[in-house]
């Protein structure tokens, strides 16, 4: 017994919460000096890593489509706690920070995981065979969400600059809550088939994973580790928080780049897993994550951040530039080119791989 409690320390996904909430402990309020800050920062990404992990292990015992909707939402509670912790301390220039991290990860999620699972789907099996019901009500989603609370501010007339009024706020917050919600009760209960991985015949696949599900105990724990590695999370971002923003200063990238590090940082691990998802023929379960990602990424962070205006010094700006509009345009019309027949060629992938590609680049040089 012994020797099975020091096998379970000493697995990286276990030890990392543990340590990482340790180090948060010893260097909470302290100035951190540089060697401190590249040691901060890893076990912040360690612990991003084993967050997800644990979600995933929950994800694996509750099964599909409840899995991918764990994760996601963990994922989410992470971007949205770095948010709200850059924007306390970051001053006026941090007011776009939500708008530039929710739209990142719109444009990261629906090219970047969906490009990307689509052309191992369709590399592997010649055509990459999804859910056209399930995926397009979920682009549907997305693509309105982003519009009310990314697009609609830019047009608005009541405050001055991209930015809604108060109660323009607390319509799209409300909105985007309660269609995040009608989204999720869609994809979990009315029409949980839509969600399930199918077949090159487009019958559906109940039993979406080959291994066994964990038992209830590793279910349990890793809900308390995945608790532990969030904590985690939220406070040594605010720890490293002052040298993410010096150090974009510093390369010369515009403010936005902030918004694309935290969407990097916690998306990167979901984004293996749709991978993985995806080379073992269940492509229907990657779209599920990006999806689900993106739609709980605007669907809860928007009403997140809005509710934090009350406390937070700065102004909430939402609205987005002409360029990235046209991205955004973009995204939702190849889209549903691409979700329409319910099956994709590598041709399809590439396209929003292309996407993803010209915002970076419009990025770092806007």
């Amino acid at each position: 017994m012994i020797a099975g409690i020091r096998s379970s320390l000493l697995r990286w996904n276990v030890a990392l919460p543990v340590l990482a909430v340790v180090l948060l402990a010893l260097t909470w309020g302290v100035a951190l000096p540089v060697w401190l800050v590249v040691l901060v920062s890893c076990f912040l990404a360690g612990a991003v890593l084993a967050a997800v992990h644990h979600a995933e292990v929950i994800a694996h015992r509750v099964g599909e489509p409840f899995g991918s909707l764990v994760l996601a939402v963990a994922v989410t509670v992470i971007e949205v706690a770095l948010i709200v912790t850059l924007m306390a301390d970051g001053g006026v220039k941090s007011a776009g920070l939500a708008r530039d991290t929710v739209f990142a990860a719109v444009m990261i999620t629906c090219n970047g995981i969906v490009g990307l699972s689509l052309l191992v789907g369709s590399l592997k099996r010649r055509v990459a065979v999804f859910n056209a019901e399930g995926t397009g009500a979920a682009l549907a989603t997305v693509a309105t969400v982003a519009g009310l609370s990314l697009v609609l501010p830019t047009f608005t007339t009541s405050t001055p600059g991209p930015r809604f009024s108060a109660p323009q706020l607390a319509f799209a917050a409300l909105a985007a809550l309660i269609l995040y919600g009608l989204f999720v009760a869609t994809q979990t209960v009315r029409h949980r088939d839509y969600f399930l991985p199918v077949t090159s015949s487009g019958e559906v696949i109940e039993g979406a994973d080959h291994a066994d599900p964990p038992p209830a105990r590793a279910a349990l724990a890793s809900l308390g580790l995945l608790a532990l590695a969030l904590i985690a999370v939220v406070g040594l971002a605010k720890a490293v928080s002052p040298t993410i923003e010096s150090g974009v200063a510093a390369a010369g990238l515009p403010s936005s780049a902030v918004g694309i590090v935290i969407a990097l940082l916690v998306l990167l691990p979901e984004t293996l897993a749709a991978v993985r998802a995806a080379h073992r023929d269940r492509v229907q379960t990657s779209l599920n994550l990006a999806l689900g990602s993106a739609m709980a990424s605007i669907g809860l962070t928007i009403p997140a951040v809005a509710l934090a205006t009350v406390w937070l010094p700065v102004p909430l700006v939402l609205g987005l530039g002409a360029s990235h509009m046209v991205l955004l345009a973009l995204t939702v019309v190849v889209g549903t080119l691409t979700v329409v027949p319910g099956r994709a060629t590598p041709l399809q992938g590439g396209v929003h791989l292309a996407l993803l590609a010209a915002y970076i680049v419009l990025a770092v040089s806007p």
